[in-house]
């Protein structure tokens, strides 16, 4: 869900290499583009620049889904066998993952040519930190979810085995979405984050704090997937012709910009409809989210105008933030949660 705007700059070219990302001695991000040399900040200016290229407006796609299998299994199996620390346990693993899988995406966009002076994400383009940082700090918070993960084995009932599929499943995503072979760059990114930010992260979630796996939570994920997947959809319109112009093939280049805003129309209102049916079926409290229904309107707006599209990422996870509060809120609520039974 990461920015990938702009083209590559003239003089000097990089040539990125996987192992690169892994090189803790090199300098050579400081001058790859442009002669500004990276200039050292006062600390509490540089744990402010750490924590604003680890791009925390996009965290909500990652906490929105732990936080609603959470509370799924709060309904299911009730307070008495609920661990709260197995929660923070849960929501710590999963975002440090997405943190470091967000650095991962700006050093390979940098690297790659993909990210210039017109780019969001101003992390390596403006040298406000070295590659090498970027690269510490990445490898640091992939580090902290493992560590997270081994909390997460002591304290939760499900097997191990099970535990570790979806984990280091969900790790190897956050790299392999621009490093590796770079899924994001070969028009995959979309299906990728559709199938992590959604089914995957509410499945992890239900499971560290029951010990068995619901398929049927993958249900209540699908609202929360679509509108993430409308976070990085809207990203990848707006970048079309840059991305297009470095060799980038992405979903929205694919079907083009008429297409392209059918879909993310698509993305936007579907979950309100299923919101509909269930408050109509089960109970009103699942037209909570509804609040934000004006919201998405002025987003679909924004995002027919080329001239007003730019920040449609960012205020579209904005919208996912309070969307997703508002379901947990209808879900913990419910006198009645369809397709769930309580083992």
């Amino acid at each position: 869900m990461a920015a990938n705007d702009g083209t590559p700059l003239a003089g000097i070219v990089h040539r990125a290499k996987l192992e690169d990302f892994f090189d803790f001695n090199s300098d050579a991000g400081a001058n790859i583009r442009g002669n500004r040399p990276h200039v050292e900040a006062a600390p509490l200016m540089k744990v402010k620049t750490y924590l604003s290229a680890l791009r925390p407006w996009s965290l909500s796609a990652s906490l929105m889904p732990t936080l609603l299998g959470a509370t799924l299994a709060l309904r299911v199996r009730g307070y008495e066998t609920f661990n709260l620390w197995t929660f923070f346990c849960t929501a710590l693993t999963v975002m440090t993952v997405h943190c470091a899988g967000n650095l991962v995406n700006t050093y390979y966009d940098y690297v790659k040519g993909i990210d210039d002076r017109k780019a969001d994400d101003r992390t390596l383009v403006d040298h406000i930190l070295s590659k090498d940082e970027v690269v510490t700090l990445g490898v640091l918070l992939y580090l902290a979810g493992c560590l997270g993960f081994g909390f997460l084995v002591y304290l939760s009932p499900a097997k191990l085995e099970h535990l570790a599929l979806v984990y280091f499943g969900g790790l190897s995503s956050s790299f392999l979405y621009t490093g590796g072979i770079g899924l994001k760059y070969i028009g995959l990114g979309d299906v990728l984050i559709l199938v992590i930010f959604g089914p995957i992260s509410v499945l992890f979630s239900y499971m560290a704090q029951t010990g068995y796996i619901e398929w049927a939570t993958i249900f209540y994920a699908i609202p929360l997937a679509l509108n993430t997947e409308a976070i990085l959809h809207s990203n990848n319109t707006r970048d079309a012709e840059s991305d297009k112009r470095v060799g980038i093939v992405t979903l929205a280049i694919l079907i083009g910009r008429t297409c392209s805003y059918v879909l993310y129309a698509v993305l936007l209102f579907t979950p309100y409809v299923i919101f509909v049916v269930l408050g109509m079926k089960y109970s009103v409290l699942f037209l909570l989210p509804m609040v934000t229904f004006k919201q998405a309107f002025a987003l679909e707006r924004q995002f027919r105008n080329e001239s007003t599209v730019q920040q449609v990422p960012r205020q579209t996870a904005k919208l996912n933030l309070f969307f997703g509060i508002l379901y947990v809120v209808a879900c913990f609520g419910a006198p009645q949660l369809p397709f769930i039974t309580k083992k």
